[in-house]
């Protein structure tokens, strides 16, 4: 009996082992289900003009295979369903949450779940036409978009399916923090930056007589005869200082683009642009978010955000670290920042502009160190991700137009960066604009959208492994990982 029962015993063992190995597993990371691919290594991967008569579609490969079909070869394909956008151009991906939005050139963002596979044809309403950018906040409640051709600001509830829409000329950019709690909006050739309000009952009555009736920080309050929402421009001539002079005229950013926020969510680093925008000097404002958070129930009472501790009290400016090397786009990792710009330079009389990564210590509020790397258009949307083996990938679109190329260097748009080495070590040859990538964390892998295709990269020395079976019909824009262990690993957010 003894030997029977350890038999058995063993044999039970086998069979669950092999069981959570294979295709059999029915639950993994984090307790997450088996989804109905069966597959728990699955890129999503945003396509566009996959047929004459389909627009869009959103494919899933197994990043552990790295095929596009079923071991057995059915099903052929994995599709994820019921998405009706055109033109699929980013995927907001929260793994953790099992869910993502995937915003669509036609104007559409659809919510899609993870684990049924499915956006199940739920998509957000009140968007007024095609965004110029868009995120979702990471508990799902509230989107916030900008319409550039519109000259608007849009506040959407994705529960109740309300929106605001706000009147703000140029907007092009929005950012908001992983917490859902704040979001602020940039201009183009600007050098303010904005932020949205829910009023109370009591504000909404005050503010209800139209312009003259707003705080001079409001640029708008919608819907007038009864606002519910202001929009607020950061620095305003609300206070004077001790010399009649207004808060408002040198708290300047430097056409800023973007915010990213400390890991305990209490500062925000908003990226100033600089030279590559049109500015005067790149850098990195830091603010506290307290003053801006949207929520009526969390708001501080500073507003807007023209004193301390915002404000450096001796030289009357907002508190900046500077970038010689450019900041259009960052990862904060800890107390680390890792922030990409294109440094113009004059090349026989010509600017061209050359792509340079800087590292930032949070703590001492000092740059550390500048690399270059792979060039890019001036001011456009990178993506940066951070991967296995202490890498850091950048990913540039309009490479060929930039400082390498000029001066006789053949390099594309893809960079791996090593955070424990400090170096580049490879930029991939050109093919194309990369527009996309996932890192497959624990597999060693980099999934990339480049020149509109699927490719495919060892974090360990960036070779390029086969992508013969998850190569796509039509123009791969954008990829995801689905199963990631962390929102972090998300090259949009």
């Amino acid at each position: 009996m003894k030997k029977s029962s350890l038999w058995i015993s063993t044999a039970a063992a086998l069979v669950a082992a092999a069981v959570l190995a294979g295709c059999g597993r029915t639950t993994y990371f984090d307790g997450r289900a088996l989804p109905p691919s069966k597959l728990v290594n699955r890129v999503l991967i945003a396509v566009q003009n996959p047929s004459v008569f389909n627009k869009g579609e959103l494919e899933i490969v197994d990043a552990y295979y790295d095929e596009r079909s079923a071991y057995n070869g059915d099903p052929a394909s994995f599709q994820l369903g019921s998405y009706g956008g055109g033109l699929p151009v980013s995927i907001q991906s929260f793994p953790e949450e099992q869910r993502a939005a995937i915003y669509s050139a036609d104007g559409t963002l659809s919510l899609a779940n993870y684990q049924t596979e499915s956006t199940g044809g739920v998509t957000v309403s009140g968007l007024p036409g095609p965004s110029s950018s868009i995120f979702m906040t990471r508990n799902q409640a509230w989107v916030f978009a900008a319409n550039q051709a519109a000259h608007l600001f849009t506040v959407a509830s994705v529960s109740t399916g309300a929106s605001i829409t706000l009147s703000l000329p140029g907007v092009y950019r929005v950012s908001t923090n992983p917490g859902g709690t704040m979001a602020l909006a940039f201009v183009q050739n600007s050098n303010y930056a904005y932020y949205p309000r829910q009023l109370s009952s009591a504000q909404s009555f005050a503010y209800s007589g139209g312009p003259g009736t707003w705080p001079k920080a409001a640029v708008d309050c919608e819907p007038q005869s009864g606002p519910s929402w202001c929009l607020f421009q950061m620095q305003s001539p609300d206070s004077v200082d001790s010399t009649g002079n207004y808060y408002g005229a040198p708290l300047v950013f430097d056409r800023p683009v973007k915010a990213l926020y400390s890991v305990d969510g209490s500062t925000a680093y908003v990226l100033n642009c600089g030279p590559e925008c049109g500015g005067s000097a790149s850098s990195i404002s830091y603010i506290p978010i307290s003053p801006l958070l949207f929520a009526q129930s969390l708001q501080s009472g500073l507003l807007p955000c023209n004193s301390s501790p915002c404000v450096n009290s001796a030289t009357n400016a907002i508190k900046k670290i500077l970038v010689p090397g450019g900041a259009s786009n960052g990862l904060v990792n800890n107390s680390t920042m890792y922030v990409v710009g294109q440094k113009p330079q004059v090349v026989s009389g010509q600017t061209y502009y050359g792509g340079n990564l800087s590292v930032v210590n949070l703590s001492s509020l000092a740059v550390t160190s500048t690399t270059q790397i792979g060039d890019g258009l001036p001011g456009a949307s990178t993506r940066m991700i951070e991967g296995d083996d202490n890498t850091l990938w950048i990913a540039m679109t309009g490479c060929t137009n930039g400082l390498r190329s000029a001066t006789g260097l053949s390099v594309g748009c893809l960079t791996m960066y090593n955070t424990s080495k400090s170096a580049v070590t490879m930029v991939e040859p050109y093919i194309g604009d990369a527009t996309g990538i996932a890192a497959v964390t624990g597999l060693h892998k980099l999934y990339a959208a480049e020149g509109g295709q699927v490719y495919i990269y060892s974090t360990v020395n960036g070779t390029t492994l086969n992508n013969q079976f998850v190569t796509v019909t039509g123009t791969a824009w954008d990829v995801a990982y689905m199963d990631a262990i962390t929102d972090s690993n998300n090259t949009v957010y």
